[in-house]
């Protein structure tokens, strides 16, 4: 089921994902080179209803105006919040998440929006090859239970770069910044996206 949704930086649309006996919705946003198709959200999409978790694939409004390139940090979490509404009427606790860009929004406004966890898939610790540009401080600072997913290979920030804090860590091995494995990697593209979905059902189930 598709919904509109306005907001102050646009129309935004959330793609829903319903569990038939839902505890927790999951709101996924995507990325700033690409939308809701990124092979993680789909992933888990597919995967979280099953296990009582209905998911909410978020697409921003520059996104949906068909716009090439994201805007400000600050106009993203203005989109953020106005689909807020639209996920806490589900009246369930709404854990709040996404990939790169669509982590780096879930973590700054968790706190102000009252999320019951987040959910951090490729956080984008630093620009490739700038590691004394860190965003940590945006991860650190969301306030709830946090899990980070980040593959092995990720040039944004590998598992072994990122500070130690109060937050969980999956890492999927040789996977890049869109979990994608190299042909000649030990494990194969389906068991990559099996770690990352297994690692967020289990990490699910734990929230309560």
């Amino acid at each position: 089921m598709i919904e509109i949704v306005e907001t102050d930086a646009g129309t935004a649309r959330i793609t829903w994902h319903r569990a038939k006996k839902a505890r927790l919705v999951l709101a996924l946003g995507h990325g700033a080179g690409g939308g809701i198709e990124a092979r993680d959200l789909q992933a888990l999409a597919g995967t979280l209803p099953a296990h009582g978790v209905t998911v909410a694939l978020v697409e921003q409004p520059w996104r949906v105006a068909g716009k090439k390139l994201a805007p400000a940090p600050q106009t993203l979490d203005t989109g953020w919040r106005g689909i807020w509404p639209a996920l806490a009427g589900m009246e369930l606790p709404v854990v709040s998440g996404g990939r790169s860009a669509g982590a780096r929004v879930a973590c700054r406004t968790a706190a102000e929006l009252g999320a019951h966890a987040v959910l951090a898939l490729s956080f984008p610790l630093h620009p490739p090859g700038r590691p004394e540009k860190s965003r940590a401080e945006e991860l650190l600072g969301t306030g709830v239970p946090t899990l980070v997913v980040q593959g092995g290979n990720d040039p944004f920030g590998r598992p072994e770069e990122f500070p130690k804090g109060g937050y969980e860590m999956i890492e999927v091995p040789y996977g890049d910044h869109g979990f994608a494995i190299p042909k000649r990697a030990e494990i194969t593209q389906e068991r990559a996206l099996e770690i990352l979905t297994d690692g967020v059902v289990e990490w699910c189930a734990s929230l309560g």
